[in-house]
């Protein structure tokens, strides 16, 4: 009944009237006189436009004030202005004036799919397929009773390497990024890069100290991750956080890591107490779990003296402004692409990094100028195939080391159509 309504409001039926038609030829007189003819006035060529000019015919009631043009002899005769009963019968007029305002009709519609649209990504915005990215607006979300942070991240283009595969700076990247997502959702997230509120009021800073982590596989492009964080203590003043990554849609491990925080003065660059206040913020949200069993934690080895000649060096390194965080220091992911500058070509081109223990020594600053040296050791077995093992220093040109590290290289995986299964290349 409403629908009838409305398209009764666009649409008005209207009734014409009949207009009775004059006969053109009337009954012919038995005898036509030439004297009974009456002849023709004079009538003023102006009044004679006037008594033939027809008033412009209104739309829906309203005039359109259109201007007649002047000495337009060719104007119908005037009709007669008739009242109507119903309110949505009007005047009789042309064809084109007969027809509804089509751009209040088209508001009408495009305001209705609007609203539906709107509707619908309020209500009904979560993906349909188990392969589409199940965080739509990667904020994250607390799970297993708020101790453990998950957080989705698809793999970009822009994040892939010469392999067609992520980069362990980009993976590395995700785990820091969930790390402060994780702060955030829980509450805790101070004025600081991850400082809690009693940290802020103190002027500490949160600086990693060691990172270990164990690559099992490497995503491709358009795959999605799927990242686990969760926290601990490490000794009297220190923070244990770990994650394990995993493909979104099989499930398989991606990597593992875990790393060891303490607290810095912001103002004296000097390493900090854990303060009581600080120990009730972030206590309840610790858990006892590991991402990386004791037996697969690596302690860097003592340092062998090698001739010089076994040694890559990288030299002139200095921080971009870009690689600077909230807190004035390089952020701790450039330190990665920084020892990997000094690795042999060989090792890059035909190795894929298996895992990865770092220990920071001390911070590098905006106007430091650093020095990248890998020492390739002998090949070790590290899956069963010539792996590589590397030792790596980044240090200032004065000498003070910045941060030391290990890493293992495994043969990459080739996968060609009747090749599926053979490594690439030999040792490096």
């Amino acid at each position: 009944m409403a629908a009838s309504f409305a398209a009764a409001g666009f649409f008005p039926k209207t009734n014409t009237p009949t207009k009775p038609t004059k006969n053109p030829f009337p009954e012919k007189p038995e005898a036509i006189s030439l004297n009974a003819v009456p002849k023709p006035n004079k009538v003023d060529n102006k009044a004679s436009i006037k008594t033939q000019a027809q008033t412009i015919p209104k739309i829906n009631g309203v005039n359109p004030g259109l201007k007649v043009p002047f000495g337009n002899p060719l104007l119908e005769e005037e009709e007669p202005q008739k009242k109507y009963s119903s309110p949505f019968q009007t005047a009789p007029s042309k064809i084109y004036n007969q027809l509804p305002d089509w751009s209040i009709l088209l508001a009408a519609i495009t305001y209705i799919f609007v609203a539906a649209e709107k509707q619908l990504t309020l209500t009904d915005w979560k993906p349909k397929r188990p392969d589409m990215l199940a965080d739509a607006f990667a904020f994250g979300r607390m799970i297993q009773d708020g101790s453990v942070f998950r957080q989705t991240f698809p793999i970009r283009s822009y994040e892939i390497g010469a392999d067609r595969t992520a980069s362990i700076e980009t993976l590395m990247n995700h785990l820091q990024e969930t790390a402060l997502n994780h702060v955030k959702i829980a509450g805790l997230l101070g004025d600081g890069f991850g400082a809690t509120p009693e940290m802020s009021k103190r002027n500490l800073i949160w600086v990693v100290s060691r990172i270990q982590l164990l690559v099992e596989h490497y995503p491709s492009w358009g795959d999605v991750v799927e990242v686990d964080t969760w926290v601990g203590a490490s000794g009297k003043n220190g923070m244990r956080r770990d994650w394990h990554v995993r493909d979104n849609k099989s499930g398989r491990t991606i990597l593992r890591a875990t790393s060891v925080w303490v607290m810095m003065n912001k103002e004296t660059r000097r390493l900090a107490k854990m303060p009581e206040e600080v120990r009730a913020e972030i206590g309840p949200y610790f858990i006892d779990r590991v991402a990386i069993r004791a037996e697969d934690a690596k302690k860097l080895p003592k340092s062998e003296k090698k001739d010089s000649s076994e040694r890559f060096v990288r030299k002139g390194l200095t921080p971009r402004w870009g690689d600077l965080d909230v807190n004035q220091h390089v952020n701790n992911v450039k330190y990665i692409g920084w020892i990997l500058e000094s690795a042999p070509i060989s090792i890059l081109e035909k190795h894929e990094l298996a895992s990865m223990t770092l220990e920071y020594r001390k911070e590098c600053g905006r106007d430091s100028v650093l020095q990248s040296l890998t020492t390739v050791s002998s090949s070790v077995d590290c899956t069963g195939e010539n792996g590589v093992m590397c030792e790596h220093l980044l240090q200032l040109e004065s000498g003070s080391e910045i941060v030391k590290g290990w890493t293992e290289w495994r043969p990459k995986w080739i996968q060609e159509e009747g090749n599926a299964g053979a490594f690439s290349g030999q040792n490096a």
